[in-house]
Formats: structure tokens, C-alpha cells, sequence
């Protein structure tokens, strides 16, 4: 990786990177120039590819800088000695990126409540304890940037309702109402969703068998480039929106 890159000096926590869209941003923002905190629940293969490890490797592989640190985002402990473990290695952190999600497509009157309360623990409680720890870090930096995926389902409400897009939802609601908070300390927050669907191995484990026409697939490295220009901003950039990946400038 070439140095002079417009993260140089920064340091970015990634929750949800051992694969897919996490993992593409991590490593986009490892390009940048970030020091990277790679951090999710898969220290060991499973189910599907990818863990904390091989993408932190592939990062310093590549010339950056990558610490692989295990985190559930749905245990207030985990994730708040993933974070400490972070500042410790790199001594900060501007950049967050509340990427961890887990899919459910099911209506809503098929929809185990199990399976509703996981929507919520992951992709919302998720988002706001990883936020709520990094804060005080971005904050000590005078300045930095909070983003959250989310997905262009939230406005869908002419295809219905499901655990998925209501989860995804209200971490929106929390993002915007959130950055009025955070302007005074210098720091954007903003959501984030690819304009068109990403076919990760997430997606196409959990995506309920849905067919998605060509046209309607976008390459992850779109959400990479994306990630990598609102992890450049402050309060004084772009705040309080919510951004598609293929609508930013390149």
C-alpha cells in the first residue's frame, strides 16, 4: 500500500469485517491509509468464509495496518474490550463503521419472535453499543466520522415489513438524531447503504431464496470507495444523511 493516502494518520474500528461488505470497506479503508481494527464474532471459520484473522492478514499482507479483535456486538463487555484492545494497539480511534447485520426476510406473521429479537440485538443494539463506546475516542480526537450501514429497504414500505428493514431502520433514526449530538464535538455521522444489492455470503445464505436480477447487483467495492470518502469527513463535511454507495462521488 503507497502512503500519502487521504486516511493517513487515521484509525478506523470496522465491526461485522470478517467477510462481505465489512470486509471490503476494511480493506478499502486499510488502502486509504487507516489503521484498521477488524473486529466481528469469527475468530474460526464456520458456516460461511471468512474471519477477523484472514482479513487483518490480507490487510498487512498488502502493506497496511490491521489488528484482528473478537466482538459481539450484542455483549456491551465484548464490544467494549474490543474497543479498549484498539486504542491500545493504535492509540485512538476517528473512524466507525457499524457494518455487523444479520438477515431476516420472513413476513411478519411467519417471523419467529427469536429470530425478531436477533434483528434487533445485531442490527440495532448492535449499532448503538458500538457507537456508544467509540464516542468518547472520536471525540478525544476533536473531530471524525460514525457510519452506519444500513439498506435502501427502510423506504420499501410498498413491499411490506420484516425484521430486516425495521431493525435497519431505527439505527437510521438513531444516526440522524445522533449527529445533531455530535456536531458541536466536530464529528459527522452518517448512515450508509449500497444502492443496489450486494451479494455477500451472508446475503446469499440468508437472503430467503430471492431472485435479483443482473442489473441490480452492485460490486461491494462500491461500498468500500463510499465508506472510504464519508470516513474523510467531519462535522464541518457531510452530516446527519443518509448516503447511497453509488450516488457519492467516486
Amino acid at each position: 500500500m503507497t502512503t500519502g493516502g487521504p486516511l493517513d494518520g487515521k484509525v478506523a474500528f470496522v465491526a461485522g469485517a470478517s467477510r462481505g461488505i465489512g470486509a471490503t470497506v476494511a480493506r478499502h479503508l486499510a488502502a486509504a491509509g487507516a489503521a484498521v481494527a477488524v473486529a466481528a464474532r469469527s475468530e474460526e471459520r464456520g458456516k460461511l468464509p471468512g474471519t477477523i484473522g484472514s482479513v487483518a492478514a490480507e490487510i498487512t499482507d498488502a502493506g497496511g495496518r490491521a489488528l484482528a479483535v473478537a466482538c459481539d456486538v450484542t455483549s456491551e463487555e465484548s464490544v467494549d474490550a474490543a474497543v479498549a484492545a484498539t486504542v491500545t494497539e493504535f492509540g485512538g480511534i476517528d473512524v466507525l463503521v457499524a457494518n455487523a447485520g444479520v438477515l431476516w426476510f420472513g413476513p411478519i406473521e411467519s417471523t419467529p419472535l427469536k429470530r425478531w429479537q436477533l434483528c434487533l440485538d445485531v442490527n440495532l443494539t448492535g449499532v448503538f453499543l458500538v457507537t456508544k463506546a467509540v464516542i468518547p475516542h472520536v471525540r478525544a480526537r476533536a473531530g471524525g466520522s460514525l457510519i452506519a450501514v444500513t439498506t435502501t429497504g427502510v423506504g420499501m414500505v410498498d413491499s411490506g415489513a420484516n425484521a430486516y428493514w425495521v431493525s435497519k431502520a431505527a439505527a437510521e433514526r438513531l444516526y440522524l438524531g445522533l449527529a445533531a449530538d455530535l456536531r458541536g464535538d466536530n464529528v459527522a455521522v452518517n448512515c450508509l447503504s449500497p444502492s443496489r444489492v450486494v451479494l455477500t455470503e451472508g446475503w446469499q445464505a440468508g437472503g430467503m431464496a430471492m431472485e435479483i436480477p443482473p442489473e441490480m447487483v452492485e460490486p461491494p467495492e462500491a461500498m468500500g470507495r463510499a465508506a472510504v470518502l464519508l470516513a474523510g469527513q467531519d462535522a464541518s463535511g457531510i452530516t446527519g444523511t443518509v448516503q447511497r454507495s453509488e450516488s457519492l462521488p467516486a
